[in-house]
């Protein structure tokens, strides 16, 4: 499992924390917000989404899906020293380029040379491609988006079952907190619907639409004989294909 799946309760990081109230601390980061919204707003994704979107009518090269499941994909799939060397926006900058390299957008010599290009003129302008449709469609998704929920569902869990987390294996990307991983727990709501991830995560076990629970941990459950004696319990959404029966005390006996 990579470190960066795992940091609840995880010793040594627990000293004092700099929080950076600014949204921006640059002025690339901006930017690099505005192609992460651009590659949503133009994800091939979108032909399912519940408003109707007709990407046909755009002239954009893009014909690929990406949504927030592949940027974390991409910075969680990194190197656990990278993970923690770099700032946030520099993780979805190598996430964003790693898959536009990937998918064939651009070659990574091409993506070498615009690096040297602008290290040597960093005031040289950026390409002007304006397009309005384009602009249309990224700000149309900006205001209406695309709920992941699809469809109705048949939940294999109802409010106050008891449940216990599995442990699947270990895959570049989950959306299953580590420290997670074998607690039992009781479930609290069931949401209505199916939800999609939007991408699949392997042998992670996350792929076509499923049930999403709200899970009650208790805090001796979760972390051992070391949790607070007045400490509080845990909430998580989890993903059915997570999710298991708790045996029951007649079985476990």
């Amino acid at each position: 499992m990579k470190l960066q799946h795992q940091l609840g309760g995880l010793e040594g990081l627990d000293g004092p924390i700099d929080f950076e109230k600014r949204v921006f601390v640059q002025d690339w980061e901006r930017r690099i917000f505005a192609i992460h919204a651009a590659m949503m707003g133009l994800s091939d994704s979108l032909r399912e989404a519940l408003p109707d979107y007709d990407l046909d009518a755009v002239p954009t090269a893009f014909a690929s899906t990406w949504t927030w499941a592949d940027l974390r994909k991409g910075a969680e799939s990194m190197n656990p020293l990278a993970y923690f060397q770099y700032r946030y926006y520099e993780k979805w900058l190598g996430g964003i380029t790693g898959y536009l390299v990937e998918q064939g957008y651009l070659s990574q010599d091409e993506l070498h040379a615009a690096a040297e290009r602008y290290r040597k003129e960093p005031d040289a302008p950026l390409p002007a491609r304006d397009s309005e449709p384009i602009d249309d469609q990224v700000i149309r998704y900006l205001r209406e988006g695309d709920s992941p929920r699809r469809g109705p569902a048949k939940p294999t869990f109802a409010v106050g079952d008891q449940v216990i987390v599995g442990d699947p294996p270990r895959a570049e990307h989950t959306r299953l907190p580590g420290y997670l991983r074998g607690r039992p727990g009781t479930v609290t709501r069931v949401f209505e619907g199916n939800y999609a991830y939007f991408c699949s995560t392997g042998p992670d076990g996350l792929g076509e639409p499923v049930p999403v629970y709200i899970v009650r941990f208790e805090a001796v459950d979760v972390w051992g004989p070391r949790a607070e004696p007045n400490g509080g319990p845990v909430f998580a959404d989890i993903y059915q294909v997570y999710l298991s029966p708790a045996p029951s005390e007649k079985g476990s006996s």
